[in-house]
């Protein structure tokens, strides 16, 4: 190996171990870390934004299932194109902080569950810009009273090659889901000292 292609390899090797510190740009100053501010001061993290009163409020919810995008059932995933729906209403009651009411009239929030499979570059070598469904859950949270979304939650599904990993990555994602749920009410709860 020449000594230009050795000088090469450890300034990479230089390069990838001060971004792996947190070391993230060299201006007039010096390095610095992201952290830091211009006088080299460490910053503090910010502080979380406030969640909607009303989220945490609301003792009623509907659930609504806005669907699933066409191809996902019965491949890749097994079942029903209402699966989802139905596997994240067991979710809510099994939790039993809200009440689930049968009409949205009676809500205080409405829950709206989807399915989407948006076309992305789910690997950047394919022949002819072909591109993979990238299936995820979006979950919104609004409103009743006013209509308008106070909060919303997404969680991808990882890749698979096997319908029963499909399957587990499914269920995996509709539980991660459900949890991001339970953190924002949770924080909520907490911020206002419930």
């Amino acid at each position: 190996m020449s000594k230009t292609a050795r000088f090469g390899m450890r300034a990479l090797a230089c390069f990838v171990a001060l971004r792996m510190a947190g070391v993230e740009s060299r201006g007039a100053e010096g390095w610095r870390s992201p952290r830091q501010n211009g006088s080299g001061a460490a910053q503090e993290a910010p502080a979380l934004a406030p969640v909607p009163p009303t989220i945490v409020a609301a003792k009623k919810v509907f659930v609504s299932n806005a669907g699933a995008d066409s191809g996902l059932f019965p491949h890749p995933f097994s079942g029903r194109p209402d699966r989802a729906y139905n596997e994240f209403y067991a979710a809510m009651q099994g939790w039993g902080r809200f009440e689930l009411v049968g009409d949205p009239g009676e809500a205080d929030l409405v829950l709206e569950l989807q399915l989407t499979a948006p076309n992305g570059p789910a690997n950047a070598n394919k022949v002819k810009g072909a591109s993979d469904p990238l299936p995820m859950f979006r979950l919104v949270v609004f409103d009743r009273k006013t209509h308008y979304v106070l909060w919303a939650v997404t969680e991808s599904i990882d890749v698979a090659y096997v319908q029963k990993t499909h399957d587990r990555n499914f269920d995996d994602a509709l539980t991660l889901l459900v949890t991001d749920l339970q953190n924002l009410v949770n924080r909520a709860g907490l911020a206002r000292g419930n």
